[in-house]
């Protein structure tokens, strides 16, 4: 496991999360449903790697709507994260959640009584993340975006947006280095290991991008590398991009997750934060896709 993940987990300082519920749940969504002027469908997306389970949410009607990808946290795609899609596809975004893990499991990828504090369960989640360089995650986002462009609900002439939490915050600024000409937007709530001393470094990818950003860094991963957002505003202001990078005091990482466990007795979800946060959202997507 990268350093930054594991660093991550250390601070979050988790016991033992139970899935059960969520993982019973995504597994009986199996045919395409409709709830709140959204429709939403389990498909399949061949990648250069394999065949990708994924969601794809998309408003009712015939018009077309800019395209977005939502990149999930580290315990993959479960109702939390469609939730989320279908609450943004209803402001009319065509939003495909893939599954981080399609090179070795279906979603959500980890089992359902994943348990960070077990050295067993740290380490499966090292396998399953390991494929995820930079150059993947890039070709990864080229095939979703072209699947994305083939839909008839998906306007090709509008920027595409992409947004994430945790390491989906930091897949999202991943995808936007490999795919600039096509993505115009991206958010990053507690995204891990934007920042390290390593050549490949996502901040150092910077130069390749040409989208508008947001990112939404958690109290306690500032106190752990307050020299982070500094180095990433440095990188955006030396591209010339616009960026807003905000710390979000009070808040622990994972504050935007509602399915999040409590830490030390203390809940991480945080509905004041969470929804600032979707606010930010909402705003970059309707400035940057338009």
């Amino acid at each position: 496991m990268q350093d930054h993940l594991k660093d991550a987990m250390s601070r979050r300082e988790f016991t033992t999360y139970s899935l059960a519920a969520g993982v019973a749940a995504a597994a009986s969504s199996t045919t395409a449903s409709a709830a709140g002027g959204v429709t939403e469908k389990e498909v399949e997306i061949k990648t250069a790697s394999g065949v990708c389970d994924a969601v794809l949410v998309q408003p009712e009607g015939k018009g077309k709507s800019p395209a977005v990808i939502l990149f999930v946290d580290a315990f993959g795609l479960r109702p939390a994260m469609r939730d989320m899609a279908k609450r943004l596809a209803a402001d009319g975004y065509v939003v495909l959640v893939p599954n981080p893990y399609y090179r070795a499991a279906k979603a959500p990828g980890v089992g359902p009584n994943f348990n960070l504090s077990d050295p067993a369960d740290r380490a499966k989640l090292t396998e399953l993340r390991a494929p995820l360089t930079n150059d993947a995650v890039a070709q990864d986002a080229a095939t979703y975006l072209a699947f994305l462009d083939s839909q008839p609900s998906v306007n090709k002439n509008i920027k595409a947006g992409v947004f994430g939490y945790c390491m989906g915050g930091l897949m999202s600024v991943q995808s936007s280095a490999g795919v600039p000409n096509r993505i115009g937007a991206v958010a990053s709530f507690h995204g891990g290991g934007l920042v390290n001393d390593k050549p490949d470094s996502p901040h150092l990818l910077v130069p390749k991008m040409k989208a508008q950003y947001y990112l939404g860094i958690a109290a306690n991963d500032d106190e752990k590398q307050p020299e982070a957002k500094t180095k990433l505003a440095e990188a955006f202001q030396a591209a010339k991009l616009q960026a807003k990078i905000e710390v979000y005091e009070g808040c622990l990482h994972g504050w935007c997750v509602k399915d999040m466990p409590a830490q030390a007795g203390k809940p991480i979800y945080n509905e004041a934060g969470a929804e600032r946060a979707w606010g930010e959202l909402r705003s970059l997507f309707k400035r940057a896709l338009a």
